[in-house]
This record gives C-alpha cells, structure tokens and sequence, in this order.
C-alpha cells in the first residue's frame, strides 16, 4: 500500500532493517564516507610511524658515535614531517566526517518528515505528539552523533587497533603474537558489549520518548491543567517520568563502567614488556626495538578508552534507527492513487450504505443520501452523533468500513487523493492557524500569495475589520494556534481561507458556534453568498442556518432517522420536530436536543 501523501524527493533508502536504513544513507555521500576512511587508515598508520622512530633515535643515543646527532636529527626531522602530515590529513578526516554526519541527519529528518505528512490520521490519532516530536528531533540527532563522533571514531578506534599488528613483525615476527591477541579479546568484548548495551539504550530512548510525549500534552493543556489547579499533580508525574528517564541512563552508565577492555590492555602491556625483555635477553632485538615495540603497545590505549565512548554513540543511535524505522514502515490504509481519476469537480455526492468503524466501535451505520451540484445540505443531531465524522469521510481523512461515497458518480477511492483534497475544503469548530502571518494563514493551500485576494476574502468572511485593527494589519504573526485570537476571530480566518481557495465543495463544520449575535447575520450573509454554485454542507447547532439549507439530514446514533426539507421534516418528523421546539426554548443549545 503507497502512503498517502508522498512529496516527491531523491532520498531513496532501504527499510528491511536498521542496519541497511543506516548503509542506505551512507551510501548517499560516498565521497565523504571514502575520506573518513582514507583519514582514519592515514591518521592511524602515521601515528605506527613514530614508535619506530624514537626507537631508532634511542639506539643512536646508546651508541654515542659521530654519526648519533645526525641520526637523532633525522628521527626528529621524520616525526615533525610525519606528525605534520597527519594533523592535515586529521583535519580533512574530521570536516568531511562533520559534514557527512550534518547531510545524514538532514537526509533522515527530511524523509521522516515527508513519511509523517503521508501517515493517515488514524496513525496520528493514536500516537502522541510528544512521541513524535522525541523521534523527529532526539532520535534524529542521536544518529547524528551516532555518524560523528560514533562512526568516526569507531573507525579511528579499528585503525589504530590494527597498527601495532602491521608494525610489530618488522622488529621481530614473534612480536605478532601479542597484539593478536589483544585485537581477538577486545573483538569478543566488543560484540559482548554492543548485544548488551543494545537493549539498554533501547530503554533510555523509549523512557525519553514516553517523558517527551507527557511534557507535549502537559503544555498543550496548560490552561485545562492550570483551570483544575492540577500544576502539583503534573509535575509529580513528570518527576516520575524524568526519574526513569535517569534511571536508564544510570543503567547504561553501570554497564559501561564494567568495560573489560581496560583490564585486557593492562595486562597486555605487561605481556607485550615480558617478552620483548625475553626477546631482547635473548639477543634477538636492541633496547631500541624494545622501546619501539612497547611504544606500538600504548597505540591500543585511543581504540580502548574511545571505543567505549563511540560503541555508546552507535548503540543509541542504532536504537533510534530503529524507532525512525517504526515510523517509516508504518503503511497507511489510504492510497493517495496518484494514477486514479482526476478532474474538476461538480460536486455532486452520494452516500450509499455507509457503514464506518473507528477503534472497533461503530460510529456510522447505513448512512444514503444524496447531494446534487450546487446544493446546500444540512446534518443535524445531538453531540456523538457522527456528524462531523461523515465531514471526514467525503476528502478521506477517513475511510468508509463499507458501502461507498460518490463524487461526481465517481468512488471516492478511486479518486486521485490529491486532486480530490485541493477541491473540497473543510472548516471545523476548532479551528487550527500556524504561527505565521496573518496574510499566510488565509492564503494557505495557494501557491501565491496575492494580496487583493486575501483582503477581498477577508472581507467577505466580515475579517477585514478586526485585521485591519492590528498594528501591522494583514503582516500580524499570530501566536501559536492562533490562540492571541478570539475564537469568532479565528473562524473568521478560517472562513477567508475558504474564500481564498474558492472550492467546489465547502464543508462548515459548526464553524460559526463562536461568533457573536451581532457578527452572525455579516457571517450569515458570507457564508449564503459563498455557498452560491457550490455543494455546501453545514453541520451546525444553528437552526437559523439550518432552515434555509435545501435538505436536511437528521442523524442519531450513526444512523439517519429523517431528511428533507425543512418544511418536509417539519410536517412528517417528530425528531426534527422536537429539535426545532427545542431551539425555541433554548435557542444556542441545539446540540442538547433529543431526536
């Protein structure tokens, strides 16, 4: 099944597993990848150089001839060359090594982006926010580090470690033995460390994902939590959070504090001493050769003490690997059917049989109706009754558990989603604006922003007054959710933005419940002069609205209990009936009506 909504980028990457996730996107930069490569093997081989050096120089000391300060001088002049060469090729090693980590974790936010965009929202509504935004943000910077420092070191780590192996058989072929044996021992280290360490940092990133997820929904409900004088109460549970949080890190903590590899250096300095002394009372190597060797001996304490440092890097970014992976391979159940039918739309829609079921409890039940191009439809019902979720299903935010809608006689899934989504356009009760410019929040959807435009449908929506109020008219940055607004303000906004689109089919979902007497008949008037030649379905509490909707659909449990007109309903419907002597005694509150 393709997802969704898929935007169109050059990152191709494999998902069968982490480890070829990670690859994939190595593979996307190989000339950075080579450098790294190419520097750590130089930085490491440069660095085997010296040893034997300054065990040539002390041989020349021991002997103290004429020839001993040239010699010295040389040793000195080659160290200075050797370690100068080094240091440009470590600079080359470590830019190519940052900029390859920078591009890697561009690469992977751009893509988990572009795969959460195309998630449906039955994946949404089931995952926190604050989940999320841990694996976007934390997860994706832990691959980040997992690529430099991680990577880079590990394979600085793995090049110094093979040095004293290439150096030691040129002093003397027994001197081998030493150094193999410390590379296997730290090897089966190695693999014992990283299996263990694995699950650990598993933990520590799904306790900081679970305290993320808990801090979001804390903030986003500050004013509820703040209302009930909760504040006590939730920071006690996001102490509680934070606590296990420390906790898995004290774990990781006291499982690298038992890293093995520090012992074995120790006593393979002490091996490699013992028998280059054999050696040397055997007279099979100078005291030189001596100094050398143990000198190639000390190149193994950088791949010990860092590899405990760059496996930790790697194992948690690993273990974010794994939960961007979750992510990415999440197949959603809407195809976007970029190959299905495309077209203008009249905006006629059938419902025929719709059945829909959310979370295993059913939300809709036999639902047929018809809604001829042009038409305004009102669905009426008490709270729960499945109004707003019949508004999903005609753009597929959801899909239909059974029977099918038609748009323009043509099967909603066999639409191309795209097209189908630019033309019909939805506002709801809650209202939802960006943290930009007001101008952007009413053009949103367009690919230009005309200025003539938004004012004209800011003043058909009755929004043109309030913006131009602001100290910076229509360029007034609105606050996060737009929440700076009123709520009639923001679904003013939201009604421009409709204008704007001019869409064939308009759904207004209760969308003027927080607008004021004296705005609602300007309202009235924008949304009667906006519903002129297109289908428009009004799921409101308004039976001021209602009344001049050419049919009505009274919903109740998830099923149609009466449509028609609303002098039809009035004279053949005792539900429709009872709603409207409601409204008389309680005008705003028809949502409490029985049916």
């Amino acid at each position: 099944m393709s997802a969704e909504f898929v935007v169109e980028t050059p990152i191709k990457t494999n998902h069968t597993s982490a480890i070829r996730f990670i690859l994939s996107h190595i593979l996307r930069h190989p000339i950075a990848a080579v450098l790294l490569v190419v520097g750590a093997f130089s930085n490491a081989f440069l660095a085997g150089v010296v040893p034997g050096l300054v065990g040539k120089a002390f041989d020349a000391i021991l002997l103290i001839n004429e020839e001993t300060p040239q010699l010295v001088l040389n040793s000195v002049l080659l160290i200075i060359a050797s370690q100068a060469l080094r240091s440009i090729l470590q600079f080359m090693r470590n830019f190519s090594a940052e900029v390859f980590a920078q591009r890697f974790e561009r690469d992977v936010r751009d893509e988990l982006y572009a795969s959460l965009l195309g998630k449906s929202m039955s994946y949404h509504d089931t995952q926190p926010v604050g989940e999320t935004m841990a694996r976007v943000t934390n997860d994706v910077r832990e691959m980040n580090l997992m690529m430099n420092p991680g990577l880079n070191l590990t394979i600085g780590a793995n090049m110094f470690l093979i040095t004293p192996a290439i150096f030691s058989p040129g002093i003397h072929p027994q001197l081998i033995l030493t150094p193999m044996l410390f590379i296997l021992s730290h090897i089966l280290v190695q693999i014992y460390f990283v299996r263990r360490l694995h699950p650990i940092a598993q933990d520590v990133r799904g306790s900081f994902g679970r305290m993320n997820a808990r801090l979001a929904e804390a903030l986003e409900g500050l004013e509820v939590v703040k209302g009930a004088a909760q504040e006590a109460s939730e920071i006690k549970t996001f102490e509680s959070l934070a606590d296990r949080v420390r906790d898995r890190f004290i774990d990781q903590g006291e499982f690298e504090a038992r890293y093995l590899s520090v012992l074995l250096f120790g006593l393979t300095f002490v091996a490699a001493l013992i028998h280059a002394t054999a050696l040397f009372r055997a007279g099979a190597i100078a005291e030189g050769e001596v100094v050398a060797f143990l000198g190639l001996i000390n190149i193994f304490v950088f791949p010990v003490f860092i590899s405990l440092f760059s496996t930790s890097r790697i194992a948690s970014g690993y273990a974010s690997a794994e939960r961007i992976l979750e992510v990415l391979n999440y197949r959603t159940k809407l195809d976007r059917n970029p190959l299905g039918f495309s077209g203008n739309v009249r905006g006629a829609i059938s419902f025929e049989n719709v059945d829909f079921t959310y979370g295993g409890e059913e939300i809709l039940r036999d639902i047929s109706f018809s809604i001829e191009p042009g038409q305004t439809v009102a669905i009426v019902g008490q709270t729960g009754s499945g109004k707003s979720t019949l508004s999903k299903l005609i753009n597929r935010i959801y899909d239909v558990s059974g029977g099918r809608i038609l748009v323009d006689g043509v099967d909603l899934r066999d639409w191309n989603l795209q097209d189908l989504r630019s033309q019909i356009s939805i506002i709801e009760q809650d209202i939802f604006l960006f943290s930009r410019s007001v101008a952007e929040n009413i053009a949103f959807g367009m690919d230009e922003v005309d200025m003539i435009r938004i004012v004209d449908s800011a003043k058909a929506a009755q929004a043109h007054e309030f913006i131009s109020s602001f100290p910076a008219g229509y360029e007034t940055v609105i606050g996060q959710r737009g929440m700076t607004l009123s709520g009639g303000q923001r679904q003013r906004l939201a009604l421009a933005r409709a204008f704007q689109t001019d869409p064939p089919i308009l759904i207004l979902d209760d969308s003027t419940s927080a607008i004021d007497s004296a705005t609602e008949d300007k309202i009235q008037r924008a949304i009667w002069s906006a519903a002129s030649g297109r289908t428009t379905l009004l799921i409101t509490h308004r039976l001021s609205q209602i009344r001049w909707a050419d049919h009505i659909v009274v919903l109740r449990k998830g099923r149609i209990v009466a449509q028609g007109s609303h002098e039809h309903l009035m004279k053949t419907s005792r539900s429709y009936r009872h709603i409207f002597d409601r409204y008389h005694e309680q005008p705003s509150n028809l949502a409490q009506a029985g049916d």
